[in-house]
């Protein structure tokens, strides 16, 4: 069971790992202060074509304000959904940028002011990287 569960997970390889993560703080201050951004429903996604110091073809970051929300455990839970959300729907990004052969420094942040459900979020997901594979 474990086995057919991994193999289709490496099949639709479906992932988003340590090194795809955008951590860099010079490079997230240059992703806000330089980068464009594109808007779908309530997430908002900035993005920065060939930035220096990439190793990646992607890096990508989350974030959801304290203004709008709070507490804690709200913010956590957004930003839990924001990843798988992002994780599932990044295969044809990665494929255009493969094909491109260029890299992008990529942050998704969530402006609604009230809590999402998966639903919701997931298709806000999937339509702001639509509209940024267009954009690129």
């Amino acid at each position: 069971m474990v086995r057919l569960f991994l193999s289709k997970m490496t099949e639709q390889n479906r992932t988003y790992p340590r090194s795809e993560k955008l951590k860099s703080r010079k490079l997230i201050q240059e992703l806000f202060a330089r980068g464009k951004s594109v808007s779908a429903a309530s997430v908002k996604c900035l993005f920065l074509q060939q930035p220096e110091g990439m190793t990646e073809l992607i890096q990508a970051g989350v974030g959801v304000s304290a203004r709008n929300f709070r507490k804690s455990v709200q913010r956590n839970r957004i930003k839990r959904m924001l990843r798988e959300a992002y994780r599932n729907n990044n295969q044809s990004l990665h494929q255009a940028l493969s094909n491109q052969a260029t890299s992008l420094a990529l942050f998704l942040l969530y402006i609604g002011k009230d809590m999402p459900e998966w639903s919701q979020l997931q298709a806000a997901v999937k339509s702001a990287l639509e509209k940024l594979e267009k954009a690129l």
